[in-house]
């Protein structure tokens, strides 16, 4: 039997001979300050309610929904504040 010749653990295959001359360090990282990123970790009971980023974004939009009817309603029903402009 013929000894199988080993490959040695640090030398990649050749269709993954990479140019590392051409590469840019920190090519995403202009777009990604001027567009903005927020990632939010999410705790594991919370996590388990939401299938995926958009169930998540529809309970967020509705919070604001329902926050901002119930301020509309609160701060016009104390009439405070035309007494205030008036005044």
């Amino acid at each position: 039997m013929k000894a199988k010749k080993k490959q040695s653990m640090d030398e990649l295959r050749p269709e993954y001979d990479f140019d590392y001359s051409k590469a840019v360090r920190g090519k995403y990282y202009h777009r990604l300050i001027n567009e903005g990123s927020n990632v939010v970790i999410l705790e594991p009971d919370i996590a388990k309610a939401f299938r995926d980023s958009v169930s998540v974004n529809e309970a967020l939009r509705s919070l604001l929904d329902l926050t901002r009817s119930t301020k509309r309603l609160t701060s016009r029903s104390t009439g405070r504040e035309r007494k205030l402009r008036a005044g």
